[in-house]
């Protein structure tokens, strides 16, 4: 009996050898997985931490920059609230517009009544005009000796209407396209013109709503790149003569049947 437990002991040592090293061979293998899903879980951590960072950064500039943009905003309405509001003879020149809702609280012109010893009438006609065929169908062509504008109707015809040009010291010529159109337009002059104005006695508002009194009259058509428009009027007398800052002033009766037939990108020319 003892020989049989000698030898069956002798027989399990070579099997417990195997069994030692195979556990030996896969305990480093095990280990490097673990070392890797460590080294993948930092990574994680690192990259989300640098996430946070770059999003809390983010924030802090946005924050920053919607701060300045405010004190910016509040700065310009404290300038503009400190301006005068002054009433306003009827007969006044081109000026610039913003197309933005009128502000609360803004001084508005007087109600004065514009001067009409000229009724607002039509004044376009169709004629025969042989420089039209220069010029694309509907395209807007301004002669400012002439005070006339020409709308181009087809080769060789054109409908003319009667307008106000600058100036002395504003008349202007080039080439551009409209850019964008309005209908009874907001008026507000800037503060150089103001001032320019009230050093001759003409006292101007900040602000004026659209409507008859408004001296861009019923309709604008912006041209690009320049400060000046194709507006109406609320002065019709000063239609054929040469009064305004650089704009194109037109009856009212016209500058709403050309707002109807002008596109925007027409081109406009504009010749001295």
């Amino acid at each position: 009996m003892r020989i049989i437990l000698l030898v069956f002991m002798l027989a399990l040592l070579p099997m417990s050898g195997v069994t030692a090293v195979a556990s030996a061979a896969t305990t480093p293998a095990a280990s490097e997985k673990q070392q890797i899903l460590l080294k993948k879980k930092r990574q994680a951590a690192e990259s989300r931490k640098k996430a946070d960072a770059k999003k809390a950064a983010d924030a802090k500039k946005s924050a920053a920059a919607r701060k300045a943009t405010e004190a910016r905003r509040q700065a310009a309405a404290q300038r503009k609230a400190n301006q005068p509001g002054w009433a306003c003879d009827g007969f006044l020149e081109c000026l610039f517009q913003n197309r933005n809702k009128p502000r609360a609280g803004v001084q508005r012109a007087s109600a004065r009544v514009s001067s009409r010893s000229v009724p607002d009438q039509a004044t376009g006609e169709d004629i025969d005009w042989a420089p039209a065929s220069k010029y694309a169908i509907g395209s807007i062509v301004v002669s400012t000796p002439e005070r006339a504008l020409y709308f181009v109707t087809g080769p060789g015809q054109a409908r003319r209407y009667s307008v106000g040009v600058g100036r002395e010291g504003f008349q202007w010529s080039g080439s551009s396209t409209i850019v964008s159109k309005a209908e009874w337009p907001t008026w507000r002059p800037p503060a150089e013109m103001i001032r320019r104005e009230a050093a001759k006695g003409h006292m101007l508002p900040t602000e004026m709503e659209g409507g008859p009194e408004n001296p861009l009259g019923a309709r604008a058509m912006y041209i690009g790149g320049k400060i000046y428009r194709i507006h109406g009027t609320n002065a019709p007398s000063s239609i054929g003569t040469a009064a305004s800052s650089g704009c194109i002033r037109m009856m009212n009766a016209d500058v709403i049947e050309l707002y109807g037939k002008v596109k925007i990108g027409a081109k406009v020319y504009v010749y001295q």
